[in-house]
């Protein structure tokens, strides 16, 4: 087989995880298989042995497996709406990073989706949803938006992969057959190029209203109930806030991984992570108020239920945890956003709001559900090796996901950089002369 560079020219590197994947991705792949492997012995342990064999316990029905749906469903914001939004608005800072957050939407949707059914005692009553499912449920509507959401934001990620399938196709590879079937007889005409060019503009638009309709839903999973600190009207733009908030934080960790690995330095400028920091920061201020409204309101009524909950929070056993979100999503990202925005600290921010947004999944589900109505001694949730070797097996299989990936696809969009190149300067010189009252100027 001929190397890739022989094959497509100045960008050849995008191609070698497919033409060269090297002895690290054996070596990746069968560590996230016996990870993963792990995992699905431990779901069937407690599949034959019963739920006892987690953390669970009367009352804390929820807790892992929810935390780790609401955290997986949140992460896939990254992919629609950042790059729905960058398309849209015509940023040419964009074209690098479009797949590679688009990735992360459908894997992670995939994983989060399967996790309700594990916290099920009897996974095959999730049928019951579609046999028997009320729309006078959130449930319905939760299944209801995130099955659309997977749909769409699939269709988003296949359509402008066309092109580069079709490259693949006619430089020949052993995957030959997968790229023909793949590639829909594209051969990069002006029509056909319309045609993609059209459609992806129509999923533009539709993905956007449906992943901010997602991340509502599953809030109303929670406000709709009257449990302490879970019945409140600021649920819904919190959780889209916080979805949209790790998912640019995973993104940021996905790009520094992909950027080392793969060597895509060229590719994955600093200026990428710049914006994209300014956007973490900017969420990370949003989140900051939202939570500082959540916690004001719940405190300055009094309810004695709620103020159970609230005292549980910051001075109890979750007291750790909380103010922990608190460091991990506000304290530490602002400080190093604000006066480090390097490629380092914006990569060590981005861990700590991946581990921040997972602690406070954690703190909304579980002291609500510890802290009960009645007159019983509150108790105190610990998982198990079941919930933590589970919750390691959906992150290897987000790694595993993107790894085969990038063994049959390019990670970032060949054609649209190559549009950049020809015709990508010449739209943005003619922007910024618009804007200028002197159009005679040369801005490029």
């Amino acid at each position: 087989m001929k190397r890739a560079d022989e094959h497509f020219g100045e960008d050849a590197i995008l191609f070698d995880p497919i033409y060269k994947p090297g002895k690290g991705f054996y070596v990746a792949l069968s560590v996230f298989l016996a990870v993963a492997g792990f995992a699905v012995y431990l779901y069937i342990r407690q599949y034959f042995l019963g739920l006892g064999v987690t953390g669970l316990n009367r009352p804390v029905f929820w807790s892992f497996y929810i935390v780790n749906f609401v955290f997986f469903i949140g992460i896939s914001h990254a992919g629609t709406l950042i790059s729905a939004i960058l398309r849209l608005s015509k940023a040419e800072w964009r074209r690098p990073i479009t797949r590679v957050a688009e990735i992360i939407t459908v894997v992670v949707l995939l994983i989060g989706a399967l996790h309700p059914i594990i916290d099920m005692g009897r996974p095959d009553r999730a049928l019951n949803v579609f046999l028997y499912g009320r729309y006078q449920s959130p449930l319905l509507w939760d299944l209801t938006a995130i099955t659309t959401y997977l749909m769409a934001s699939t269709v988003y990620l296949y359509l402008p992969m066309i092109p580069d399938i079709a490259m693949m196709r006619d430089k020949g590879t052993k995957f030959k057959w997968l790229y023909t079937i793949l590639s829909w007889g594209y051969e990069g005409t002006p029509a056909q190029r319309h045609v993609i060019e059209k459609g992806m503009t129509i999923m533009m638009v539709m993905v956007v209203p449906i992943a901010v309709s997602v991340h509502t839903v599953i809030s109303y999973l929670f406000a709709m109930t009257v449990q302490p600190m879970w019945h409140s009207t600021i649920f819904a733009p919190y959780f889209v806030v916080g979805a949209i908030f790790s998912g640019t934080a995973v993104l940021l960790v996905v790009m520094v991984a992909l950027r080392k690995i793969y060597h895509l330095e060229a590719y994955l400028k600093e200026i990428h992570f710049k914006h994209l920091g300014t956007i973490l920061l900017v969420m990370s201020l949003l989140w900051g108020y939202f939570t500082f409204s959540e916690y004001l309101t719940t405190y300055y009524p009094q309810e004695p239920h709620e103020m159970k909950v609230f005292w549980y929070k910051f001075i109890g056993p979750y007291a750790v945890f909380f103010w922990g979100m608190v460091a991990t999503n506000l304290v530490i990202p602002v400080l190093l956003l604000s006066f480090k925005k390097d490629i380092k600290g914006i990569f060590i921010a981005s861990i700590c709001v991946s581990i921040g947004m997972w602690l406070e999944r954690l703190n909304i589900i579980v002291p609500s559900l510890v802290s009960t109505r009645l007159p019983y001694p509150t108790g105190f949730y610990v998982p198990t090796l079941t919930e933590v070797g589970i919750f390691l097996g959906g992150i290897a299989l987000f790694c595993l996901g993107y790894l085969l990936f990038a063994k049959l696809f390019p990670l970032i969009t060949v054609w649209e950089i190559q549009e950049g190149r020809e015709h990508g300067i010449k739209e943005v010189n003619d922007r910024i002369r618009s804007y200028l009252p002197d159009k005679k100027i040369d801005v490029i």
